[in-house]
């Protein structure tokens, strides 16, 4: 293969992978929510994974510890048998349990140096224990705060593009129609409350004149009967003053 067509698979392959990338790109910048929740369990495998290592070591150091102390007690037993064997005179068993607990305490000195490195790996496992956990949950509160501060903006960009879409001309006349029609409205109100107390007004008045032309109506027509009847009808006054009661004569037909 020459070079020029190895050049030409690097760049192609380069491509390939530059498209991939941005595709990638894309899709997380779409999904952000999903890549927060996989970057959060990926962490919280890793926890989990930590979490067992710990405990692992944790019993290594207990089980050195309970060893350690099994290794004293039996160094200590050794040393009262030694006591009591050199107080019998017997000299090969006494020389048999000393070696015996050398052996114990050189391998007593080894488990102390054990448990020393198996301390601080413990200690330094539960500080990244606890270190990675609280990396966990501030991640989880992370995504809380992002997503919201992502819904807000969203929210506040199609906002922005429903309002730049409308037409404020458009609007502002339709809102200057709504206000005329309301005043008009409202003067109609005022004109009827004006020609309300008008129109009484006037009826009254006009109930006063037919009740005048009424009373004038009677009037003259009381005149007419007395100016018809003649002295044959007493006047009220002196009727009233004689203390007699009136009377009303009937002509007799012709």
């Amino acid at each position: 293969m020459t070079t020029q067509n190895r050049g030409l698979i690097a760049r192609f392959t380069g491509l390939i992978r530059g498209m991939f990338a941005s595709w990638i790109r894309d899709r997380e910048e779409r999904s952000p929510k999903a890549v927060y929740e996989h970057a959060i369990a990926e962490r919280v495998t890793q926890y989990r994974d930590l979490k067992n290592a710990v405990a692992g070591i944790l019993y290594m150091r207990n089980k050195l510890e309970s060893e350690i102390g099994e290794r004293r007690a039996e160094i200590a037993r050794l040393h009262d048998d030694v006591r009591r064997a050199v107080r019998r005179g017997e000299e090969e068993t006494s020389l048999s349990l000393i070696a015996h607990k050398q052996a114990l305490f050189e391998e007593l000195e080894r488990a102390e140096q054990e448990l020393e490195q198996v301390r601080a790996q413990a200690e330094e496992a539960k500080t990244n224990l606890i270190r990675f956990r609280e990396e966990i949950r501030s991640l989880v509160r992370e995504k809380g705060r992002m997503l919201a501060t992502l819904a807000n903006a969203r929210a506040r960009r199609r906002l922005q593009a429903a309002i730049e879409g409308l037409s404020v001309d458009a609007e502002m006349d339709a809102l200057e129609n709504v206000r005329e029609h309301i005043s008009r409205v409202v003067m109609e109100s005022e004109v009827n409350k004006e020609l309300g107390s008008d129109g009484d007004a006037f009826r009254m008045k006009l109930r006063g004149f037919r009740d005048e032309a009424r009373r004038e109506s009677a009037r003259a027509e009381l005149e007419s009967l007395k100016q018809e009847l003649g002295a044959s009808v007493l006047p009220a006054e002196a009727t009233r003053a004689a203390g007699v009661a009136p009377t009303l004569e009937v002509p007799a037909a012709g």
